[in-house]
């Protein structure tokens, strides 16, 4: 199994890159659509990274997915300039989902 990335950003990229990471940049929320659906029906595919500014362009798509697909993982990565999610997502998350506060 391979990761793919999915990026708005040259840098990240090309970080990936040369971590061994192969993908692709988009600049428009077409382009991120055409590319999620064609890279999550890979087989060869087992990890598929979004950088948070490409869920942003299509994240009811991306969160549809992460429920009804198994394989492959979608990730959500920040880009170079760091996260704009803030620093207690995990937190909100379950404060959201099930009501406990942490």
């Amino acid at each position: 199994m391979k990761s793919f990335l999915i990026s708005d950003n040259r840098d990240t990229f090309v970080g990936m890159r040369l971590a061994g990471v192969n993908g692709i940049i988009i600049h428009s929320n077409e382009e991120a659509s055409e590319a999620i659906k064609k890279y999550i029906d890979n087989d060869d595919i087992g990890v598929l990274i979004l950088t948070e500014k490409v869920v942003d362009m299509v994240k009811d798509e991306v969160m549809e997915l992460k429920l009804k697909c198994k394989k492959p993982l979608i990730i959500e990565i920040p880009d170079r300039h760091g996260t704009t999610r803030g620093y207690d997502l995990i937190s909100t998350y379950i404060r959201e989902s099930v009501g406990i506060k942490m």
